[in-house]
């Protein structure tokens, strides 16, 4: 039940996370691209990438601690189902090129970024 909890408070405190990051970066660079998405996709990988490391592999005995982080935090964080509708609302609008850069962007530089954590984060 610890767990439980710990992955609802991390999800609220996440989502909160998100709407500022978001909002953020909506209000420097607009919204003609989802740029606070994008943002908060390769943040949210790279936070995943070292976060792993130091919670699963070195720390793997604290599941509460794991899962209010991992799951709860970061997953209330990441914003993969607003990736989802924002690129689907592109294709509708017809602009399919912005689409696929949106896709192809935030497939390579979240996994560049979860890559990036992992390494900086075995030199620990």
């Amino acid at each position: 039940m610890n767990e439980v909890l710990a992955v609802a408070i991390g999800g609220a405190l996440g989502s909160v996370l998100r709407y500022w990051a978001s909002t953020g970066v909506y209000g420097l660079f607009g919204r003609g691209f989802p740029y606070g998405t994008l943002v908060v996709n390769v943040t949210g990988c790279f936070a995943m990438g070292i976060l792993f490391v130091l919670l699963v592999e070195r720390m793997s005995d604290n599941t509460v601690l794991r899962a209010g982080i991992l799951i709860g935090v970061l997953g209330g964080y990441t914003t993969f189902s607003s990736f989802s509708i924002e690129t689907f609302n592109l294709i509708e609008q017809g602009a399919v090129l912005k689409a696929a850069a949106n896709m192809a962007t935030s497939l390579l530089v979240c996994l560049g970024a979860t890559w990036l954590g992992v390494i900086l984060a075995r030199q620990l």
